[in-house]
């Protein structure tokens, strides 16, 4: 199902909210390709015309990627329409809603859903090069929270995929939890960005850091970026900094735990992020 998302001022978009600005169409997809054991389904942006386009590969975060309307939350379709209009196609693998499970921001056996989301990203790379709109050097990676965490993995040495197709060119992960990577002595062999908040009481910018500084002499260039009073989910649209109790995971342990948009943070993410992937 294809369905063309407007962002011109006036208009509204067939799944809500639009970003007010006089850019052409972001044309969307609904798509279906063969992951491990799965149909994947996703959804995929890319401007419009026939490309070939730079793409982006997004992991979604415990709340899944699709909203109570079957549509995809507004981070990601404003996600992929920035992205869009800097040039760059975007695929989100559904990994929740491909499985039949919901919201795992509150289950204690979320972390294992990394695995599986990084098997996804490698279902979504293979699809994307049999694809002719792709730059198939040009492939990268994006994912938020827990969806970041599976990118770390991802991109580490001994992950790579076990073919002789181009490898993903970069990486993103917005606030991922980072303490078990970190004991695993993490690196990257691709170029890779961290961005996560000094105030997010969902993971730990200290570990991020530390793990980064550690990779340092034996890892592709890896970089954190470090927001003063940031706090987890810092990029979302229009939504006011919250509390929330009953989180699988957070930095003290109580489950209690802030997330919201921080402005600043959020202006900086979207002018550093194509900035990075267009290295």
């Amino acid at each position: 199902m294809r369905i063309a998302i407007l962002t011109a001022i006036g208009l509204m978009a067939p799944w809500g909210g639009i970003i007010a600005t006089a850019h052409a169409a972001v044309i969307a997809d609904k798509v279906e390709f063969g992951g491990e054991g799965i149909t994947l389904k996703a959804t995929l942006y890319k401007p419009d015309g026939p490309g070939p386009f730079p793409v982006v590969i997004g992991m979604h975060g415990c709340d899944g990627l699709i909203n109570a309307a079957g549509n995809p939350f507004a981070r990601y379709r404003e996600w992929a329409e920035r992205l869009s209009h800097a040039g760059f196609a975007m695929l989100y693998p559904d990994s929740f809603g491909s499985r039949g499970i919901g919201n795992q921001c509150r289950s204690p056996t979320s972390a294992r859903t990394a695995q599986a989301h990084m098997a996804d990203a490698y279902a979504a790379r293979k699809w994307l090069l049999t694809q002719p709109f792709v730059k198939r050097q040009n492939i990268s990676l994006i994912g938020w929270a827990n969806g970041g965490v599976s990118v770390l993995w991802a991109v580490r040495p001994n992950s790579k995929a076990r073919d002789t197709e181009p490898d993903f060119r970069s990486a993103v992960a917005f606030y991922p939890g980072c303490n078990r990577l970190d004991r695993t002595a993490w690196s990257a062999r691709i170029p890779t960005m961290i961005l996560i908040g000094n105030a997010d009481d969902v993971v730990s910018a200290r570990v991020c850091e530390k793990m980064i500084a550690g990779a340092r002499g034996r890892s592709a260039r890896a970089t954190i970026v470090i927001y003063p009073g940031a706090h987890h989910d810092f990029d979302q649209p229009n939504r006011s900094v919250q509390t929330h109790t009953g989180y699988a995971f957070s930095v003290d342990g109580s489950g209690r735990v802030h997330t919201g948009i921080n402005p600043a943070a959020r202006a900086d993410a979207f002018k550093r992020v194509p900035r990075w992937l267009e290295r």
